[in-house]
């Protein structure tokens, strides 16, 4: 009589701790969707977050933007790029051979983001590379008028096939 009780007594044991056991193996999958869903929401609040601080720091009304593309690069071969604006730098970059790849390949690069007051304003941009013949520091600038519109400017970079070497010029893209 003993042994059928102790067998019973191990079931009522036996069943809550199965039970237990498998909310416990069930918890971890259930958490891991729950943390897979919370590292969603984080992603796509800090998305918006700078999103709403880029808005914040550089306003349309007094943004300007600055990019840099390269064509072809057979006659130039980028090393660096300095950005002055009223002749203060506001942005230099060295080139690694990957990142002139890809520019080569199409790419562009925004090289500065800043906030600039309405009316004139002077920018220069100085390049600094290898060409096949020679080493190459040469320079490009333009005078914009700023208004309350954002101003895009693209420093390109293109092989002039008549003359046989690079040609470095700044471009104001419309708005």
């Amino acid at each position: 009589m003993i042994h059928p009780l102790r067998q019973w007594f191990r079931l009522a044991i036996l069943i809550p701790l199965v039970c237990c056991f498998q909310v416990f193996a069930q918890a971890p999958t259930e958490s891991t969707g729950q943390v897979e869903s919370l590292k969603e929401s984080v992603l796509t609040l800090n998305r918006d977050l700078l999103i709403l601080e880029e808005e914040l720091l550089y306003p349309a009304s007094s943004q300007v933007a600055v990019y840099v593309s390269m064509d072809l690069g057979t006659y130039f071969a980028l090393d660096a790029i300095k950005l002055e604006i009223d002749n203060k730098l506001v942005a230099s970059e060295l080139y690694t051979d990957k990142q002139t790849k890809a520019l080569f390949r199409g790419g562009v690069q925004r090289l500065y983001l800043g906030n600039l007051k309405t009316g004139e304003h002077e920018i220069s941009a100085f390049f600094t590379g290898r060409g096949p013949q020679q080493d190459y520091k040469r320079g490009a600038k333009i005078v914009i008028s700023k208004d309350q519109e954002p101003v895009v400017l693209e420093l390109r970079i293109v092989d002039s096939s008549a003359q046989l070497q690079p040609v470095f010029e700044i471009k104001q893209w419309q708005m």
